[in-house]
């Protein structure tokens, strides 16, 4: 018995939810740092303020796979983790903008980080069984189309959560600005909008997908093992299990990993740093404002903020195009140099933001940062999918989620005393670093053995 192959439109479907989900995660993306600075922080802390995402998908991930692969209701076996994610996750993005209201319990920077914990944590509970679901109902032929179309959802998402404050403040004329210390209302109207649209993509997902039943699974299970893949061992349920789980991961993850790791080193220190960087080197905010953290009530700095939305509106929509291609050119030339490839141009692209003339400029840099991005959100699911054991799909996706979130703390510890010891306090080469760890990232993907790709087999 094999897995039904499923329509173009059932796929987009099944992964909708991934739209409302990265639609908040980009207005996180774009806007915290900016947020958090409006609350106090200065440039040097905000990487410490941003190890909370990576080490909530650190701690929440495997422990979401674990359970979701034991998980049977009668709603499903991922549907009900990705809703009750949606739903906290949304509780946070309307909370975190409008922390200052809450001043008379604890300083609004404090209360802003605590909202940016549980937003996070609700993120990576919603997010973890979206990958899962993928390989769970599509056949091996179909999963590089299925995290391909997942690829262009989160584009989607991530292009409207990016440019959301730019469009209510220049297109619909909501203030955009706010006296010190206090957010501007088009910011707290995006993440409310992103809050109910978060919400309404993952209901859509759960009312048209159907998940396949626990004996179902076992036929396709046992099939699975006669084609020599991976399939897992009836053992203990416990959650200490996962340590057993790490310690005995594929060969194939394994080599991933590095891949995964200077890729996301790069992507955390891209997202941390690039409205500063840009403040500075294309709009003129002072050193010293950075440093001081009064570059938030410089006018320069919230053009240059909302312009950071704008370009990372940019690259989300070209990884968004790009994943409808990403198919056809691995099915052309193998996964592997699809991922080589597009690491490389990504690189290019962030590298070249230290050499651009001005801001405009950037939307041909984020351009070949989204070639990047699309192939990263894709390439290495679509390749440890068919190393891994079926029964252990969300464990497992939960676990190389490990090699996401590491190396963004590692950038967290590191990054702002380097920018403020190595690079003299300018984050734009916390941005050229950044494209360097992409290229890193291109040559460990030429050590991976892609076992389930049917070009090189061929």
């Amino acid at each position: 018995m094999e897995k039904r192959k499923l329509g173009f439109w059932e796929i987009w479907n099944m992964s909708f939810g991934y739209l409302g989900i990265q639609m908040g995660f980009a207005l996180q993306n774009a806007n915290a740092s900016r947020i958090l600075q409006i609350f106090g922080a200065d440039v040097h802390s905000l990487s410490w303020f941003w190890i909370i995402p990576p080490l909530m998908g650190l701690i929440v991930q495997p422990i979401i796979g674990h359970y979701s692969d034991r998980t049977w209701t009668r709603f499903g076996r991922r549907k009900p983790y990705f809703f009750v994610g949606s739903l906290l996750a949304a509780l946070g993005l309307i909370c975190m903008p409008q922390a200052g209201a809450l001043t008379a319990l604890m300083p609004a920077l404090w209360v802003g980080a605590g909202f940016l914990m549980i937003m996070d944590a609700s993120f990576n509970v919603a997010m973890e069984p979206f990958r899962a679901l993928v390989a769970d109902i599509l056949p091996s032929d179909q999963r590089t189309l299925g995290f391909s179309v997942q690829t262009a959802l989160i584009g989607f998402g991530a292009v409207i959560g990016s440019w959301l404050p730019y469009a209510l403040s220049n297109w619909f004329g909501v203030s955009s600005e706010a006296a010190p210390g206090q957010v501007p209302y088009h910011l707290i109207l995006s993440f409310i909008i992103g809050a109910v649209c978060l919400v309404g993509a993952v209901l859509l997902t759960i009312s048209t997908t159907k998940e396949y039943t626990p004996q179902q699974m076992e036929v396709f299970e046992a099939a699975q093992a006669e084609t020599g893949t991976p399939v897992a061992k009836e053992e203990n349920h416990s959650i200490l299990s996962i340590f057993d789980d790490f310690a005995k991961m594929p060969k194939t993850m394994r080599q991933l990993s590095w891949v995964q790791f200077f890729s996301w080193f790069g992507l955390f220190g891209m997202w941390v740093f690039t409205t500063p960087a840009i403040a500075h080197h294309l709009y003129g905010t002072p050193l010293k404002e950075l440093k001081d953290f009064t570059a938030a009530e410089n006018a320069l700095y919230q053009q240059a903020g909302d312009w950071v939305g704008i370009i990372f509106g940019v690259y989300n929509a070209v990884s968004a195009v790009i994943a409808f291609f990403l198919p056809a050119i691995a099915k052309k030339i193998g996964r592997k140099k699809t991922h080589f490839y597009s690491l490389l141009i990504g690189g290019a692209g962030l590298i070249s933001v230290y050499f651009v003339p001005n801001p405009n400029w950037l939307i041909a840099s984020m351009m070949a940062v989204g070639v990047g991005w699309a192939a990263i959100l894709a390439m290495p699911y679509a390749i440890l999918a068919g190393a891994i054991p079926a029964r252990k799909m969300g464990v497992y996706m939960g676990i190389f989620n490990f090699f996401v979130v590491i190396p963004q703390i590692v950038n967290a510890i590191i990054g702002g005393p380097m920018v403020k010891y190595l690079y003299h306090g300018n984050p734009i080469y916390a941005i050229v670093v950044s494209g360097i760890s992409f290229i890193i990232a291109a040559l460990f993907v030429t050590r991976v053995k892609d076992t389930d790709d049917t070009v090189v087999n061929s």
